[in-house]
């Protein structure tokens, strides 16, 4: 279950409100509201996925896999959801489930090519960090040019440190430490899909925090 996998839920009885007031609450961070709404709504979203995944991926990926980090984004993003009607919800968390397919599946292609994709190999820690900014497609900023690599990876290290611990892992374990997929896979307890999900929104979350929060860093694209 979803809920009991990132902590215990609020009290209280959401199934007995209607899905609007649900969805308001959980956009103010209400836990059971949005338990509540992924429990009714997520089977559709669920459902939807049929048919969207090669046979040829089924035996590191399946539904469930997309899913579960779907619900996990859900809950670390559902506070920036604008609500509009249970619709605008079912539409939302249909994105974050293709999106998630669609980084797995990219992934997983790559794996196949005579030459994987760019990764940062197992080197001295401030390169590794030094790799990851690479990798993350930020720049330093003009400002911060001057600024030491030391620095700058000390910057990184923190803000790897604020993910969320599925995440964390996977980044120091594939990204920092250069590790096998099916390792790292292995270590986070999800199939070699679910963990280069994980990955893609590590990434995404990471390039928000050095590229918006960060006076060391800036987005290039």
């Amino acid at each position: 279950m979803w809920c009991s996998a990132l902590g215990a839920c609020a009290s209280g009885d959401p199934m007995a409100q209607s899905d609007d007031q649900m969805l308001a609450d959980a956009v103010r961070g209400d836990r059971a509201a949005l338990t509540a709404l992924l429990q009714r709504y997520g089977p559709q979203v669920r459902r939807g996925l049929h048919g969207k995944l090669s046979a040829i991926w089924q035996s590191v990926l399946d539904e469930d896999d997309i899913m579960q980090v779907t619900y996990l984004e859900a809950y670390l993003r559902i506070e920036r959801f604008t609500p509009a009607g249970v619709a605008s919800f079912i539409a939302w968390l249909t994105r974050i489930a293709e999106n998630n397919l669609r980084d797995a599946i990219k992934e997983l292609e790559r794996d196949k090519r005579p030459q994987p994709r760019q990764r940062v190999v197992a080197q001295s820690a401030e390169e590794s960090f030094v790799a990851l900014v690479d990798v993350l497609g930020v720049t330093t900023s003009t400002a911060s040019r001057h600024v030491g690599r030391r620095e700058i990876c000390q910057h990184v290290e923190a803000a790897v440190r604020k993910l969320p611990p599925a995440y964390e892992k996977v980044i120091r374990l594939y990204d920092l430490e250069g590790r096998p997929a099916n390792e790292v896979a292995e270590q986070v307890g999800r199939s070699v899909g679910a963990m280069y999900m994980l990955r893609a929104r590590a990434h995404e979350r990471l390039q928000e925090q050095l590229g918006s929060e960060s006076q060391y860093f800036t987005r290039t694209s």
